[in-house]
């Protein structure tokens, strides 16, 4: 689903909301939610899952094709943890996904 998406599912879903206020809307969380994890701090959100900064120290790594050693700098990724009633709900659907090979 991309935001797009989100904004159109929700304004159907609240149609005395005008698309724009929950453009809007969708916008303020997304903008927050950057904000926190930019300052270094946790986001949880009940059920759903939590989003939290992991780091990165500096490494030296192996570039694949000729084996050279690479110096691979430090960084800051995020990292999510499903909460568990959303790892239930995924689960208990049990969407059977073709195997590549199958195909």
């Amino acid at each position: 689903m991309t935001k797009s998406e989100l904004i159109a599912t929700i304004s159907n879903k609240q149609p005395h909301l005008p698309q724009k206020d929950v453009e809007y809307a969708v916008n303020n969380i997304i903008d927050g939610m950057i904000a926190t994890l930019v300052d270094g701090d946790r986001i949880e959100i009940r059920g759903f899952g939590a989003f939290s900064i992991v780091q990165y120290s500096a490494r030296i790594g192996r570039n694949p094709k000729t084996g050279e050693a690479v110096s691979v700098p430090e960084r800051r990724s995020v990292h999510f943890k499903t909460g568990l009633e959303l790892r239930k709900k995924v689960d208990a659907s049990r969407v059977v996904y073709p195997n590549i090979k199958d195909l």
